[in-house]
């Protein structure tokens, strides 16, 4: 490998890491206090308008677009879905494992997801597991074009009686 080749590599390795981790960074920068809910103002620097995700380990359909997902996430009008569930969450991307190959990369990455239910719900949720990604260089810059979501677990966990 040349050193261009070397500086090629490490930077589309930093490029996808970062698209990864906006996945994250769209949903907790939409949260349910927040008066924009549009989560796709993140994403569209994260899935091509084509991408196909699946989620059915979460009971989501096995085939969604990233429109699809956001209809889940914050209702078809982006004044809801899960924010009408949670008064918070985090979703932590972990460093991904990448593998580039030319204009294409594949790439599994780790992650935490946290989510406070709203008062009166007896427990909080916390998910962990695999996203599995294909991912494109597009003219905009890497895209996810095909994600599958693994769970390892998904926990419920009671709040503490000083929860308001």
């Amino acid at each position: 490998m040349s050193l261009e080749s070397d500086v090629r590599y490490l930077l589309d390795r930093l490029e996808i890491q970062d698209v990864i981790a906006r996945y994250g960074l769209g949903q907790d920068l939409h949260q349910p206090h927040d008066e924009n809910l549009d989560v796709l103002e993140h994403w569209a620097d994260v899935f091509t308008e084509d991408a196909v995700l699946d989620y059915s380990e979460a009971g989501m359909p096995a085939a969604m677009s990233r429109e699809d997902l956001a209809d889940i996430m914050r209702g078809p009008q982006r004044d809801g879905g899960m924010a009408n569930i949670y008064n918070v969450w985090q979703h932590v991307e972990g460093h991904a494992t990448v593998t580039i190959d030319g204009d294409r990369a594949t790439a599994v990455s780790p992650h935490l997801h946290t989510h406070e239910t709203k008062a009166g719900e007896p427990a909080n949720v916390i998910a962990a597991g695999m996203f599995y990604d294909a991912l494109e260089r597009r003219p905009e810059g890497w895209r996810i074009v095909r994600r599958q979501l693994k769970n390892l677990y998904v926990h419920t966990v009671d709040r503490s009686p000083n929860e308001s």
